[in-house]
């Protein structure tokens, strides 16, 4: 039996319930940076004037971004494959991914899990890496994570594969479903990078720091990043929480629920869906 819109925020825990309004009525903004400048010398997009679409509802937690935002985070270990480059198309890449042993991940992986969804998205979502379900079918997000995650997108009217790409910083599952360390994390980066150079979504979502880690380099909290616009290879990036920390922590589903709409925003005024 298929869910009403209501009932799918309602089974997000998403209380009490905002309604769409006309375009042109009046709404109140996601805070957005004051500063008035175009970039605010940290590779992020001041957005302080884009036009609001009358909107409000109710983590496990790439070097190609500006120069400006750190080029890596302090104490990041080496990895050989932080200086090359992935390269070829799509099944180049999978082969590529499928064999890769550049760091202790793959000993102990079943498959290496690359991604899933449309590879023209609007929306690619960028999590942290897989767990043990994942591991075995070769898909990100199968859980119950990956549960909360496609209601959230229904509630955007997306689905995966359907303007929508979904993967992950790490393709190998580390031991115990553990945080990915820095040392995989950099193994893994060059071919995040060649997927968001083959996608070229509209939109990039970064789900927990460990996605914050590969793409933005940066370590600071999650709470200091969201609501601003950053640009990874000229493409706008956002941030929110993993679904994995909301099942945990059921009142920042709201707030996760914000940080899609800002994105939503950002994509339309792009010229997104």
């Amino acid at each position: 039996m298929s869910l009403s819109r209501e009932q799918m925020l309602v089974e997000m825990g998403i209380t009490p319930l905002w309604v769409l309004r006309d375009h042109g009525s009046s709404a109140s903004p996601v805070p957005l940076s004051p500063d008035p400048s175009p970039m605010n010398g940290r590779g992020e997009a001041n957005l302080s004037s884009l036009p609001l679409a009358g909107e409000r509802l109710g983590e496990r937690g790439g070097d190609a971004a500006p120069s400006s935002l750190v080029s890596s985070v302090a104490g990041e270990p080496p990895a050989s494959a932080a200086t090359q480059e992935a390269t070829g198309d799509w099944p180049e890449l999978a082969e590529a991914v499928a064999a890769c042993r550049l760091c202790p991940l793959c000993q102990q992986r079943k498959q290496a899990v690359l991604g899933v969804g449309d590879r023209q998205p609007d929306w690619l979502f960028i999590g942290e890496g897989p767990g043990a379900e994942e591991d075995a079918r070769g898909e990100p997000f199968v859980g119950q994570a990956g549960k909360l995650l496609d209601n959230m997108l229904a509630a955007l009217d997306i689905a995966r594969g359907n303007r929508v790409y979904i993967g992950n910083a790490v393709k190998c599952r580390p031991p115990g479903n553990r945080t990915p360390e820095a040392v995989e994390i950099a193994a893994c980066r060059p071919y995040l990078d060649r997927q968001i150079a083959l996608l070229q979504p509209k939109i990039i979502v970064l789900l927990g720091k460990v996605a914050v880690h590969s793409v933005l380099r940066e370590d600071k909290s999650l709470a200091s990043l969201r609501g601003r616009c950053f640009e990874h290879a000229g493409i706008p990036v956002t941030v929110t929480y993993h679904p994995a920390y909301l099942l945990r922590n059921l009142p920042d589903k709201a707030k996760a629920w914000e940080d899609l709409l800002f994105a939503r925003r950002i994509l339309r005024t792009a010229g997104g869906g």
